[in-house]
Parts: structure tokens; sequence; C-alpha cells
């Protein structure tokens, strides 16, 4: 027999994990985004991540027109942003005061992230309740800063070494 959920829950919120905000561009749908935390590689060659995204999540829908999404790594002091994508905002609200620049293939690239992952979708997997998606990375840029960590149930940093 399976954990109930609450015990589920409870345990992986001890499980620390970088905050990540996944976008992407539709015709029909136009710019979307929403924190994501359950993110990681995949395949090194070739270069491949995966995200797992909640199927009732409107995000999924730009997702699946487009078939290109780009993962965007938080820096320690956007837990604004964060917090703007995870919900409750509307779609055009989450992008105002979030600075972005396109990707080749048109993906909005948040400027301020440290990382910035520009993927085709190569495979939608359905898992429970989310859709977990293996994207190969077409391009990426890296910029300065530590990463956005969350763990139980609160933002934390890096601890100075």
């Amino acid at each position: 027999m399976a954990v109930n959920v609450d015990d589920f829950k409870k345990s992986l919120q001890l499980w620390a994990s970088g905050v990540t905000v996944v976008t992407t561009k539709s015709d029909k749908y136009g710019l979307q985004g929403m924190t994501v935390s359950a993110f990681s590689s995949v395949s090194a060659n070739p270069p491949q991540i995966l995200v797992c995204l909640n199927k009732n999540a409107d995000t999924v829908n730009g997702i699946d027109e487009s078939q290109y999404l780009a993962v965007n790594v938080l820096r320690a002091d956007q837990q604004q942003v964060s917090n703007q994508f995870a919900g409750g905002a509307s779609q055009e609200e989450r992008f105002e005061n979030t600075p972005y620049i396109s990707s080749a293939n048109g993906m909005p690239l948040l400027n301020d992230s440290i990382v910035s992952l520009d993927c085709k979708v190569i495979e939608k997997v359905s898992a429970g309740s989310h859709w977990v998606f293996i994207g190969e990375v077409q391009d990426s840029i890296c910029r300065e800063g530590e990463p956005l960590l969350y763990f139980s149930g609160s933002y934390r940093g890096l601890a100075d070494q």
C-alpha cells in the first residue's frame, strides 16, 4: 500500500530544491509561465532535462501547442518572481515587471535568472496528477548569482562555506 498523500507531501518538504520558472509562448495562448521545483537533468548527451507540471496548470496548454519550453533557474533574491509565477496572478500579471528576452525559438528567458535553458519538447509522459515533459536543450545562458532554494515550506539560500 502506498503512503498517504499528507505523509508523502511532508516527506518531500524535507528535500531542498532549486526554484525555477518554466515559460513558454504559443500563438493561441501567448506568454505563459509557472513556478516549478520539479526539475532535473536527464542526459548530458544528448542534453536533456525534465520538468513536472500539474495537469491542471494552464501553462501545459501553451507547451503542448508550441512544443517548446524554457527553464529559468531563479537567483536567491528572486523570491518575489517565484511567488508571482506560483499562481493566483493572471499570465499577463506574471510577466509584468519581469524582464525577459526571447530565445531563437521564441521562448521567454528571464533576464535575471542565473540559468535559462531553451528546450524542445521531445516527450510528454503522464505520471499521476502531473505531466513529465522531457526537453532537449537547444541553448543555455548562464549568469552570475546564487540559486534560490526551497526547503520545508520556506525559501532559503546557500550557507557560506
